[in-house]
């Protein structure tokens, strides 16, 4: 299991939670467990902002590393601590989808919506549009969670291979 599918599992399972303990009939008992998350959160938080503030005088590598961990990462992002800005992050998800080669065309701020360009890394141009999203959707979901949606767009056919050959001699 990937860091990834194991923190938005984590989270699916809190939020699951939280919902019950809301559906209990019990406000106040609700009310603490979301009081208990938020401090939680809180409290990591402020660790892994110190353990920023401690590596920024480090060199470049253990930086470098702790950037490439998507457990990190996503952890740093859920904190709105990463260090890399959207655009940047995006394109280090991207990277890591390799069966697919994807380039972003946009990303609309208010909706959250990035649009990307597809094609196969055969480069044919007929890659399944499906694949793509859902191989970026799971390569983005713990860097980027600003973007909430993502729309593939195929890229264009190059032009077509004619084969042209001469007719045999009697078929003219």
């Amino acid at each position: 299991m990937s860091a990834a599918s194991s923190t938005e599992q984590t989270g699916r399972r809190v939020e699951e939670i939280l919902d019950r303990l809301a559906e209990s009939g019990d406000p106040a008992a609700a009310a603490a467990a979301e009081e208990l998350v938020r401090s939680l959160m809180d409290f990591y938080g402020a660790g892994l902002a110190r353990i920023l503030q401690l590596l920024s005088g480090a060199p470049g590598e253990a930086a470098a590393r702790l950037l490439g961990d998507d457990l990190v990462a996503s952890l740093l992002v859920l904190h709105d601590l990463h260090p890399e800005d959207r655009d940047t992050r995006i394109a280090r998800a991207l990277d890591g989808v390799r069966e697919h080669t994807l380039e972003v065309v946009g990303f609309d701020d208010e909706s959250g919506t990035l649009t990307l360009r597809s094609r196969e890394a055969g480069g044919c141009g007929c890659g399944s549009g499906t694949g793509a999203r859902e191989a970026a959707e799971a390569a983005l979901a713990c860097f980027a969670p600003e973007v909430r949606a993502v729309d593939v767009q195929t890229a264009p056919a190059g032009p077509t291979l004619l084969q042209i050959s001469t007719a045999p001699t009697g078929a003219r």
